[in-house]
């Protein structure tokens, strides 16, 4: 995935048409946790697929998701990460690169949860550090986050929610807690929603506040491009509004590469250090020295 300017409407790998309004709010979601935590399989209800009770280890997984919401483009970006941290570099650089997080732990297992404890405040640490060049936990950034506490559907339990929710109490306000299960689909929607709200982003990202657009390979399916115009929107209803929105799991996306990646979190590190609220794609784009449009893309390379 590269950030650059472009005037032509870039069409996905999956032939995904974003037309002329190519997405301009590129979000980067990653899945983090334990081994055997439920994490891929949050995963795949997110992207609307069904659950599957066989385990399957994951070393990386890469997804996006493309969303027209009142006529606005978004893309989020989605890293499925090992439970096993094979690589510490590269997981800190998905704590870099990340905009949003979602921390999973299994209810039954106590260690996972202390876990992601961790992991937020290793995911804090870095940040703070790439951010002033010292770790100091006086001025940590407030970074979306979602502890998720998976297996909610399991009565032995050795994590109270009152624990959970004392922890997150102690923490910012961009730190919530919200218990699932992703074996009965319990309070995945509403896992993210809380996420996205908190992160600023539209609700209708969630995945029951949107119309899912589904594409066949090969076959190009464009985001409708319509919008209300001002007058009407005043007439709308907030459920006619919330079906507006529309998204599409682009299908056989490539992960971005580790020169890719490095370029982003360059782009973000300078982006938090900016006064003017310039966007990490602008950044981008400036240090890839593509700047022959005023329009800012993210598209693939």
């Amino acid at each position: 995935m590269n950030y650059h300017t472009t005037n032509s409407s870039p069409v996905t790998s999956s032939g995904v048409c974003m037309d002329d309004d190519a997405p301009k709010n590129c979000h980067r979601l990653v899945i983090l946790g334990s081994a055997r935590v439920g994490k891929t399989s949050l995963v795949t209800r997110f992207l609307g697929g069904q659950f599957e009770d066989c385990y399957t280890p994951t070393i990386e997984d890469f997804h996006r998701k493309l969303y027209r919401i009142r006529g606005e483009v978004y893309q989020l970006d989605i890293l499925d990460t090992s439970g096993n941290h094979p690589f510490p570099a590269m997981r800190r650089l998905s704590f870099l690169t990340g905009d949003l997080f979602v921390i999973v732990f299994s209810m039954e297992l106590r260690e996972t949860y202390e876990e992601a404890i961790r992991l937020r405040e290793q995911i804090l640490e870095v940040k703070a550090s790439s951010a002033s060049g010292t770790r100091s936990k006086k001025h940590l950034p407030k970074v979306p986050m979602v502890l998720a506490g998976n297996k909610s559907d399991i009565m032995t339990k050795t994590v109270t929610t009152n624990e959970v929710e004392a922890y997150c109490a102690s923490q910012d306000s961009a730190c919530i807690y919200v218990e699932i299960s992703a074996k009965t689909n319990c309070n995945i929607d509403e896992l993210f929603y809380e996420l996205f709200n908190v992160a600023g982003l539209p609700p209708e990202m969630a995945p029951n506040h949107h119309k899912r657009v589904t594409t066949t390979f090969g076959s190009p399916t464009i985001l409708p491009t319509h919008v209300p115009s001002a007058r009407n929107k005043k007439t709308l209803t907030i459920k006619r509004r919330l079906s507006d929105a529309m998204g599409v799991v682009e299908e056989n996306v490539r992960r971005p590469s580790i020169r890719t990646d490095l370029l982003i979190m360059r782009a973000k590190t300078t982006t938090s250090g900016d006064s003017d609220g310039s966007s990490s794609a602008a950044n981008i784009g400036r240090i890839t020295g593509n700047t022959r449009s005023n329009q800012t893309a993210c598209c693939l390379q």
